[in-house]
């Protein structure tokens, strides 16, 4: 069997790819994978390290603001998309594919579409509450949508077409017990840590009202053992600014650049602190973790807040738009929740009844039912 998943943009459109692949080929070593995403792309770096074959397409993105400059930008890629289907088809030709998976990204769009064309079946996975702009530009071709959460159905055109499956979440993440992971960490089981990070960039935003928060950690005297990844984008500065207010010193809070172990660290967590991506939904869902979630605003059509908005319905997260955010609140909305058992074991219910533990499987079940 040959099969194309076809992915791109952020880390969270590659993951489940990888994810699925990876499970394909433990179930049956002889399938053949080919990925096709963007010729410069970040997932070309990700698949490499994976081992698979790699294709580029080249599909320019639409900028949703309303300006001379986006409009032009817009009518160059509507005009990239007539000439997309020669290069899909030469892939299509060169891997005769049996199955096409899209899970995100543009580059999704001309290898499902024109794959469906043909009558190979197609998939198309969305990690997030509310379909991007790909995936409503391929629900009318793709056999199946797979979406994250059963609430995702009602925004369907063709809800026989949905299925819940989840988003993956990294095999690493469960190899461990909450109590072994803090063990690994040298964190006593009894001692609450918060687990706190706004992106493998950061945002210097939410990192200014962090060191809000560590000074208000200080005057209560470390209440709790804070891990805190800074971000690439504010690490210099965030770097001075800690020096400047003597956070330096205590082992109980832990800031880094990045946190290169974090199946051990959020599994470890008695709270995270954090945005509401795609991935770290699917993250902190699995793993049961209470959660104060701040959605970033700066992304298309508002879909962290959407997507955040699940958990707190279902109790799992407290929910805290960004401009109303401070370290003040964030601290005692932390300190509120890490002081009382029944609130944490009631939002850590809320996030359970929205984990889903085997959406790999999932996946490969329902993709598979498309070939046979």
């Amino acid at each position: 069997m040959k099969v194309i998943f076809t992915c791109g943009g952020t880390a969270g459109h590659v993951n489940p790819a990888l994810a699925l692949a990876g499970y394909m080929k433990k179930k049956d070593p002889t399938v053949e994978i080919l990925f096709v995403g963007t010729p410069r792309g970040m997932e070309r770096g990700l698949v490499a390290k994976a081992g698979y074959d790699y294709r580029g397409i080249e599909v320019g993105g639409f900028d949703r603001r309303l300006s001379l400059h986006s409009l032009r930008h817009n009518l160059k890629s509507a005009a990239d998309l007539l000439i997309l289907r020669r290069r899909a088809d030469e892939i299509l030709r060169e891997f005769p594919a049996d199955l096409v998976v899209g899970t995100g990204g543009y580059a999704s769009y001309p290898m499902v579409k024109y794959a469906a064309l043909r009558g190979i079946p197609t998939a198309v996975h969305e990690a997030n509450m509310i379909p991007g702009l790909t995936t409503q530009m391929l629900e009318k071709h793709a056999s199946r949508i797979m979406v994250g959460f059963e609430e995702c159905r009602t925004l369907y055109k063709h809800p026989e077409r949905i299925v819940v499956t989840g988003t993956p979440v990294r095999g690493d993440f469960f190899e461990k017990t909450h109590d072994e992971a803090k063990a690994a960490l040298g964190i006593e089981p009894e001692e609450p840590l918060v687990v706190s990070f706004w992106g493998s960039l950061g945002a210097s935003t939410m990192n200014r009202q962090m060191l809000d928060f560590f000074e208000k950690e200080k005057e209560d005297g470390y209440p709790f053992r804070h891990i805190h990844a800074v971000g690439s984008g504010s690490w210099d500065w965030m770097q001075q600014e800690l020096q400047a207010r003597g956070l330096t010193q205590d082992p109980r809070l832990d800031v880094r650049q990045y946190i290169y172990d974090m199946a051990v660290v959020m599994r470890a967590a008695d709270l995270v602190i954090c945005r509401a991506g795609a991935s770290t939904i699917s993250e902190i869902t699995a793993l049961a973790v209470p959660t104060i979630i701040v959605p970033s605003p700066y992304v298309a059509n508002n879909h962290q807040e959407k997507n955040a908005r699940i958990l707190a319905q279902h109790g799992g997260a407290c929910l805290i738009r960004e401009e109303e955010s401070s370290g003040e609140k964030l601290y005692r909305t932390a300190r509120d929740i890490l002081a009382s058992p029944t609130r944490r074991d009631s939002m850590s219910h809320g996030m359970a009844e929205l984990g889903i533990l085997d959406a790999t499987e999932r996946i490969y079940n329902t993709v598979m039912e498309l070939v046979k």
